[in-house]
């Protein structure tokens, strides 16, 4: 079991983590994070909340369709991870099949759902095909 300082001390970890990743990465806190592999872009800045790709609405500049001023954010990912000195193996996770976005761990921290997996449990009816 978990101690009740600890307990405490995890509350705020949601707020530590928004306050180091939200300015650098535009990280919208889903509680799923995957900046590792799509080249430390948050692909939650997507307007269509995608987390496998571009949605076949890229324009032909490489900008987004619902947003045009915007690059698209998955071509954006696409090319830091190639530039970035990342780790072949996180560079190797950009064309994993990702489970929909669970809005239930809107707002928690994603360290905290990693180390103890919640961020690998997936809602209900979704399995990935393999």
């Amino acid at each position: 079991t978990v101690s009740k300082e600890a307990r405490s001390s995890m509350k705020f970890l949601p707020l530590i983590e928004d306050a180091i990743k939200k300015p650098v990465f535009g990280c919208q806190m889903c509680g799923q994070c995957v900046l590792h592999s799509t080249g430390m872009v948050c692909p939650m800045t997507c307007p269509k909340t995608l987390r496998n790709g571009p949605c076949g609405g890229v324009r032909e500049n490489g900008n987004c369709e619902v947003k045009p001023d915007m690059q698209c954010i998955w071509v954006k990912a696409y090319d830091r991870k190639e530039t970035l000195h990342l780790p072949q193996v996180w560079k190797d996770h950009y064309n994993d099949l990702r489970p929909p976005v669970d809005m239930r761990l809107k707002g928690t921290s994603s360290w905290l759902n990693l180390i103890t997996k919640r961020d690998k449990q997936t809602p209900a009816g979704w399995a990935a095909n393999e």
